[in-house]
């Protein structure tokens, strides 16, 4: 799946990833492959991204995501 994590000044990532793990407000929750279209906000934490076997992580301090047909978008504070 295509996942863009923003922040009001600068692009934090933008490509493929497998699986993607994000803070909900009440609690973790993971994004696979063909997940039902959905927005949700995010409280502070960590993103974990996995690509190809390998995970990134990248620290947030809340935002919203929108994921529908295969396209993640993290807006993050």
């Amino acid at each position: 799946m295509k996942l863009e994590i923003l922040s009001p000044d600068k692009r934090i990532y933008s490509g493929d990833a497998d699986a993607l793990q994000l803070p909900g407000k009440d609690g973790l929750f993971g994004i696979l492959k063909n997940h039902a279209p959905m927005i949700s906000s995010l409280k502070k934490g960590m993103v974990k991204v996995s690509v190809n076997g390998k995970d990134e992580l990248f620290e947030i301090n809340g935002g919203v995501v929108e994921v529908q047909s295969n396209k993640v978008i993290v807006l993050a504070e």
